[in-house]
């Protein structure tokens, strides 16, 4: 039998994983959990793939903003639509980084773009959209498809989890529709089991479909987590894994049972395998994970390997 977890190097962290799986796994065990309650989270941009330069969905908008502004110059007046026009990067990561940091003085000029973005759009038309720039898209620094900017020993831990009865979550900041057309072939997650920020919809009785209006109805960060894991899933989960301060009530959230495990992704690897090393937007998460007992994951210390093998 070959061994659990081959991309996670032999440390305390691989370690606490395996513990953790076989104590609540162990049928008369003190800790032992029932499979309907093995419920794991994971947030998705930098948890379970890249998301520098910046979050994947971003580079979608980008196209989709640029091609607004050619068709209406005025636009490129204001953001994020200029920054599109211009490919002015440095502005869209700020507006990301400030957020995290608490400072959502751009977040609204964000949100209205991208809700704008999609706004009439039939739910099928976008995401054969989205399809296409999976398809079609390569990563703006590494060059490679998104298929294979995934994280591996993140792959390899949800497949273990499952093997021992967990169902396995996406929970994200992200816009759930735009994730939907790829986690079932890049993490093995169905469409069912992704929880994101949703956009406005309405029902088009003419047409007989789901139309995105222009409005966005929740965003899914922060405080706002446990309340989409709770409406959607109807339990806490007893593992959560994150990267981002965003994520931190969602790791607390996790901690609320008798047994659990919070895991922390910290994007401290130096070596050119991939990410460059980061820690803006994780500060706060950062400080909370020795507060709260979180097990940090160093991407460093504790991945073997990064990505999938290379295309």
């Amino acid at each position: 039998m070959s061994e659990p977890l081959p991309s996670w190097r032999d440390t305390a962290t691989r370690a606490a994983i395996l513990e953790f799986v076989a104590a609540v796994t162990a049928d008369a065990g003190p800790d032992f959990v029932p499979p309907e309650a093995r419920v794991a989270v994971f947030d998705n941009d930098g948890t379970l793939w890249t998301e520098k330069p910046m979050p994947t969905q971003l580079h979608y908008l980008l196209q989709q903003w640029k091609a607004q502004a050619a068709a209406d110059p005025s636009l490129t007046d204001r953001q994020p639509y200029k920054a599109a026009a211009s490919g002015d990067f440095g502005w869209l990561g700020q507006a990301v980084d400030k957020h995290y940091t608490g400072d959502d003085s751009d977040l609204g000029l964000l949100i209205a773009a991208v809700s704008g973005s999609s706004a009439g759009a039939s739910v099928e038309e976008y995401e054969a959209s989205v399809a296409a720039f999976y398809r079609d898209a390569r990563h703006l620094s590494l060059g490679s498809s998104y298929a294979h900017t995934v994280y591996q020993p993140m792959v390899e831990l949800i497949r273990y989890l499952e093997a021992h009865g967990f169902t396995a979550y996406i929970v994200s900041g992200g816009d759930r529709d735009f994730m939907r057309p790829m986690t079932q072939d890049y993490y093995g997650i169905p469409a069912e089991r992704v929880v994101g920020t949703g956009m406005g919809l309405e029902y088009d009785a003419d047409d007989n479909v789901l139309r995105y209006t222009a409005k966005l109805a929740f965003f899914d960060d922060g405080p706002e987590k446990p309340v989409r894991i709770w409406m959607r899933v109807g339990r806490r989960p007893i593992l959560a894994v994150g990267n981002s301060n965003g994520d931190v009530p969602m790791l607390r959230f996790a901690q609320g049972n008798p047994r659990s495990l919070a895991m922390l992704v910290h994007h401290d690897d130096d070596a050119g395998r991939g990410d460059e090393p980061y820690d803006k937007g994780a500060e706060q998460a950062l400080e909370a994970a020795s507060v709260h007992g979180f097990t940090v994951v160093s991407v460093r210390d504790d991945w073997s390997e990064v990505f999938p093998p290379a295309e």
